[in-house]
């Protein structure tokens, strides 16, 4: 099957007057798996973190001024489960630019040359015995601070990780701890390099932006297929709440097969898994290789069936002038936040599990 792109439309306009830069020559899809990085990194235990220390260093890319003149910031917690509770934002980046979007060889964000593609609110329980992926659908429809009403991924395109992480604090009044943007290549190299993953479609569906045709039935996809199954939304019923949804499976069953006891054996493969993934990611400047470490070693005890897939809650889909967007719901999202705010969410997934990711989405 052959990769062919079709990049959302730009926005005609902002309330701001700025218009973001359209005509994508090409879409350099993001990563949605920051959290099988720090997994397999506790897959290898001390040596794991050693060599965090040793090699991740010269690989990630590091965002200066992330948190940067963001003075009106949720607080945190200081004191209470809340206090050790971490949450990270991890982003996925569209480009038009041939150039690589995270790692050390990634030039940095440029006003307009991208778009967080994905975006996800990893939140880490206080004692590290459970986690939640939260989905923020990319067409929410938010306000973005100094620009009006707008698509969430369009603060990406305006300001960069600085007014992506004011954005979402501002959205959901949870202050970030750190943020991590990750790119489809390395993705899709995981994903050859654990022999690719089994993938249940319940019904045939028809991707028409790529003119590929997806039968009923079990796939087997490598990174190649891989990419062309989460990056889908033409063609299915929700469209982008689909294709979250697609993604979410899509993580849980690529880490249960990364983590298998088989690997966990294997510290050197877990290695080497690692420095392939770590060339793809970039985080915040005051995310340290120590602080990264420590993380690492405290999630030691986290297993995959500990991790809750979730998107926040949503009223449907909508039209906003020539913009498809997606409307959140303001009461239930109110609910959630407030479950992260207080190191509740798994009470919260437990009253609301109409909203959990099945194992089998469209």
């Amino acid at each position: 099957m052959a990769l062919l792109d079709h990049p959302p439309v730009p926005p005609q306009s902002d309330p701001s007057g700025e218009t973001p830069v359209r005509g994508w020559r090409r879409a350099r899809k993001p990563l949605i798996g920051l959290l099988v990085c720090v997994l397999l990194l506790c897959a290898a235990g001390l040596t794991g973190a050693l060599w965090l220390r040793a090699k991740v260093e010269g690989n990630i890319q590091r965002l200066p001024d992330t948190f940067a003149g963001l003075t009106d910031r949720p607080a945190k917690p200081t004191s209470g489960s809340a206090a050790d509770a971490v949450n990270i934002l991890v982003l996925g980046t569209d480009t038009r630019s041939d150039a690589p979007t995270t790692g050390a060889e990634a030039p940095g964000w440029e006003p307009g040359q991208a778009r967080s593609d994905t975006m996800l609110l990893v939140h880490l329980d206080c004692d590290r015995r459970s986690a939640s992926v939260i989905s923020i659908p990319r067409d929410a429809w938010v306000d973005i601070p100094g620009h009006g009403k707008g698509k969430v991924n369009w603060a990406y395109s305006f300001g960069g990780p600085n007014l992506t992480v004011e954005t979402v604090e501002q959205m959901t009044d949870v202050r970030i701890d750190h943020l991590a943007v990750i790119d489809w290549d390395g993705f899709k190299a995981l994903t050859d390099a654990v022999g690719g993953v089994d993938i249940d479609i319940p019904k045939t569906v028809y991707d028409s932006a790529r003119g590929v045709r997806w039968e009923a039935g079990r796939h087997h996809l490598d990174g190649e297929q891989a990419l062309l199954y989460v990056r889908q939304r033409y063609g299915l019923q929700d469209g982008d709440l689909d294709r979250v949804a697609r993604q979410q499976a899509f993580l849980r069953t690529l880490l249960k097969q990364t983590l298998n006891q088989e690997l966990r054996k294997n510290p050197d493969q877990v290695l080497d898994l690692l420095e392939l993934f770590s060339k793809h990611a970039s985080v915040d400047d005051d995310w340290s290789t120590t602080q990264m470490a420590r993380l690492a070693a405290s999630l030691r005890n986290l297993r995959t069936d500990d991790i809750s897939y979730l998107t926040v809650p949503t009223d449907g889909t909508g039209m906003v002038g020539d913009q498809s967007v997606v409307r959140l719901d303001p009461s239930r999202d109110r609910d959630l936040w407030r479950a992260v705010r207080e190191d509740r969410v798994a009470d919260w997934v437990d009253e609301n599990e109409d909203l959990m990711t099945p194992d089998v989405v469209r």
